[in-house]
């Protein structure tokens, strides 16, 4: 009987923790379209897995600054690559977002997506030679396939 009231209390813990964290409320204050969030606050996500950063400015063919441009990374990471990491960040007013703690020795690198309705970009970087990279990425039309 005493494993199941642990249990249901470390429930009971993280359920509360996932509801009352800072990051929860942020996304709700987004959502909700709170006048308090500015647009020109620069998105971050931190990976945890290093000292690595990747900077971005993301613009259209003619060089405006594109807000809400998503940005995706895959890192795979560990023996074999076994550890797999998916991680997105939406462009600010301004075109930017920014990668945090990303790893310093990736086996492949890493190749960044960018894309806002139907228009992409990418990127490359490998974080062994840069470690805080910055890119400006512009995006074009979808290629017709």
């Amino acid at each position: 009987m005493s494993t199941i009231l642990r249990y249901a209390s470390a429930l009971a813990i993280a359920f509360a923790l996932l509801i009352f964290s800072p990051v929860s409320s942020l996304a709700h204050a987004a959502q909700a379209g709170d006048p308090k969030v500015d647009p020109k606050t620069v998105s971050v996500v931190d990976a945890g897995l290093g000292p690595c950063t990747a900077d971005f400015i993301i613009t259209d063919a003619a060089g405006a600054p594109v807000y809400a441009a998503n940005i995706r990374v895959h890192i795979a990471y560990g023996f074999m690559n076994l550890h797999k990491f998916d991680l997105e960040v939406g462009t600010n007013a301004d075109g930017k977002a920014r990668f945090i703690g990303l790893p310093e020795n990736p086996k492949q690198g890493l190749f960044f997506r960018a894309s806002e309705a139907d228009r992409e970009g990418s990127a490359f970087d490998n974080p062994s030679k840069t470690c805080k990279a910055q890119f400006t990425v512009v995006l074009r039309k979808k290629a017709q396939e």
